[in-house]
């Protein structure tokens, strides 16, 4: 397949805003496809991952374009792969001429192309779900079992050639030890009792204010996985010395963790994120390895996937949590199961008392379904928060002066276009946090002007609101009231955003105020 059929893929794609073009455009090449790196470009990521490839180094290299596109998938993904495994003396240089070398052969829109692929402007993790239904399409395989295949292998590339190869490629597919699977993730709920009407027979667990950890367990070896799906296993030596100490042979667990204070109350979430190395603290600084290396993780479970042989993804998490009890004992989270709304009411009441963020109401006949906020779990919070992507800056003045201050906000596209635009603000930022994000938002810049700079939509920050508002300003219709950032999220991509659904969700039903336009 030539290399440029994925390039006009890409643009038509980019071109619509209808879901089912984009689901039919990307089903057409993956009909088609000759190698799985085809679903790698198009979702934005190479093959390989991250190669290594510098901004300034992918933008100074500008060879004239080819004339003709001759280049195939194959060529690109392999020229990719060795410039990869490129190393030692005179490694700069080499990377510069294979990099030279590849877009020598390319066409103009190949060149461009390429440069957003490694700088990490084309990946749109929001096109994930699109992509799922393209392969659907193309394999003509049910949707939920492509989707279930992907939550067990991870990786998009390899669920579509499984697909392709038919249904059973894809039943294929099992829970493995040691290998991430994809976390399952909750819904706000409108308000407590609406959820626990909602959900019925359900357990309501803390909220913690920590890092999303999931753990593998085969006799010794151990595992330690983000919520991204990145190892961590050697920079949490404690978590792993306790799981390889629990009573079971085999485990998979689904869960929390965080640093504690001597009262036992969370410790601030930048200090839980500075032990996970290389992380940005919620004030946009980078800790000093000195200062959390004594810091000791605690771990708070909620999920059994696996006991001892037995997977239980399909099994009611009823019957996960009694496995839960009997592997994780005191390290399972606090929660109440089947209370009435009095007993659920405490129970939010205990877990704010004690620092954390509110609770999640979980039905007890819910399987896992990873990789999507579905209703069977639902996050009850007292403060409406929005998680959502940095479109650009404005430079501030006054005693702002020469600093990034005023933060463009976007909400993720479900349909996999760029984020939608929703609010401005720069209220909630400290100086550390000032001098933080100029440096790392130029770092991320695609265009510098006087006025605005526009920035790859890659970091996430948290946001807190009063509420959103009927706007004809931005793009999505909504506007963000009274948003005041709360930190960074160095834990989530943009993939894990808020959808512009999401926002408009928290738009006041009955009208008011709240709901109407902006003048």
């Amino acid at each position: 397949m030539l290399f440029t059929e994925v390039v006009e893929t890409s643009a038509a794609v980019a071109a619509t805003r209808s879901r089912l073009a984009k689901v039919s455009a990307l089903a057409e090449l993956v009909r088609r496809m000759s190698t799985p790196a085809v679903v790698s470009f198009l979702i934005g990521v190479p093959s390989q991952g991250r190669i290594g490839a510098g901004y300034r180094t992918v933008f100074d290299v500008k060879p004239p374009p080819a004339a003709q596109p001759e280049l195939t998938v194959a060529e690109v993904d392999r020229a990719l792969g060795e410039y990869a495994s490129i190393s030692g003396k005179g490694s700069a240089q080499r990377r510069v001429d294979a990099l030279t070398a590849l877009f020598g052969r390319a066409t103009g829109p190949e060149q461009d192309f390429l440069r957003r692929l490694l700088t990490g402007e084309l990946r749109q993790g929001a096109l994930e779900g699109v992509m799922l239904d393209a392969i659907a399409r193309a394999a003509d395989v049910p949707g939920e079992v492509v989707r279930r295949a992907f939550m067990l292998s991870g990786k998009l590339p390899e669920t579509a050639v499984a697909a392709l190869a038919g249904e059973a490629a894809l039943a294929a597919f099992r829970l493995e030890v040691g290998r991430p699977v994809r976390p399952m993730l909750a819904s706000p709920a409108e308000s407590l009792p609406e959820a626990l009407a909602e959900l019925g027979a359900c357990v309501v667990e803390h909220k913690l204010d920590g890092a999303r950890i999931q753990v593998h367990r085969s006799g010794d070896e151990v595992h330690v996985f983000t919520r991204t799906l990145r190892e961590i296993t050697a920079t949490v030596p404690e978590l792993v010395e306790l799981v390889r100490g629990l009573p079971c042979t085999s485990v998979v667990l689904d869960g929390e963790t965080l640093a504690l204070a001597d009262d036992g109350k969370p410790r601030p979430f930048q200090e839980t994120m500075s032990r996970f190395g290389a992380l940005l603290d919620a004030t946009g600084t980078r800790a000093s390895a000195g200062s959390t290396r004594d810091l000791l993780l605690s771990p708070f479970f909620f999920d059994c996937l696996h006991l001892d042989g037995v997977d239980l993804l399909d099994e009611p998490l009823r019957d996960r949590l009694a496995a839960l009890r009997e592997a994780a004992g005191d390290h399972v989270i606090p929660g109440v199961v089947e209370p009435d709304e009095q007993r659920a009411a405490q129970e939010l009441d205990t877990a704010l008392a004690a620092g954390h963020e509110g609770v999640v109401v979980k039905s007890l006949d819910s399987v896992y379904a990873a990789g999507r906020r579905g209703r069977s779990w639902q996050k009850v919070k007292p403060v409406h928060t929005l998680d959502l992507v940095v479109l650009g800056v404005e430079w501030g003045s006054g005693r702002r002066k020469g600093l990034l201050s005023n933060l463009h906000l976007g909400a993720r596209d479900p349909d996999g276009g760029p984020p939608v635009m929703v609010g401005k603000t720069f209220k909630g930022l400290t100086d550390e946090l000032l001098a933080w994000q100029t440096r790392e938002l130029l770092a991320i810049a695609t265009d510098r002007g006087d006025w605005v700079v526009e920035v790859r939509p890659e970091l996430v920050i948290e946001i807190e609101l009063d509420g959103v508002q009927v706007s004809p300003r931005y793009p999505g219709g909504v506007a963000l009231r009274f948003a005041r950032v709360v930190r960074y999220r160095p834990d989530k991509d943009a993939a894990e955003a808020d959808t512009i659904d999401a926002v408009r969700a928290l738009l006041p039903k009955g009208g008011g105020p709240a709901a109407t336009a902006e003048p």
